[in-house]
């Protein structure tokens, strides 16, 4: 198990606009149901969610790719103030990256939503810059199911 404290280097910082209403786009992060559609890099993957939306309640996402291969995140929620901010431990079942933090903030713009996503304690850059991928991914995802909705 691998974990970090927080430093600038290993910290993720990611900002994304949807068309969407604030509400909406908070819903499609914290549901369950939605979260299959895009919680995962690429649609190369089936996601599986469950989701106990309260401090202290707990997460687990597992994304299965068509290859056979399977990765596991879990986590628990350290603040929720609906449809504003998440705050929550990110830990893969592997022991790979173990404790990272992610905060999530969703900044009203009426019917536009500003995304700004920080994950860090991070151990290395080398896993914040495959995280960076994923989440990259992950936005591009949701933007299109947002759209779909």
């Amino acid at each position: 198990m691998v974990s970090a404290s927080p430093s600038i280097e290993t910290t993720l910082r990611l900002r994304r606009t949807f068309q969407a209403p604030r509400e909406k786009v908070f819903r499609a992060w914290t549901d369950p149901d939605q979260m299959k559609h895009w919680c995962a890099p690429s649609a190369d993957y089936e996601t599986a969610a469950e989701v106990d939306l309260r401090v202290g309640g707990k997460y687990r996402i597992q994304m299965m790719h068509k290859n056979g291969a399977s990765h596991t995140a879990f986590g628990e929620y350290q603040e929720v103030i609906e449809p504003e901010k998440l705050v929550y431990t990110w830990s893969w079942e592997d022991g790979s990256v173990s404790g990272s933090l992610v905060t999530v903030e969703f900044r009203d713009l009426g019917s536009a939503t500003e995304l700004l996503l920080m994950h860090e304690r991070f151990p290395t850059t080398e896993w914040r810059d495959k995280h960076s991928q994923g989440w990259t991914g992950c936005l591009g995802r949701i933007e299109g199911h947002l759209a779909e909705s």
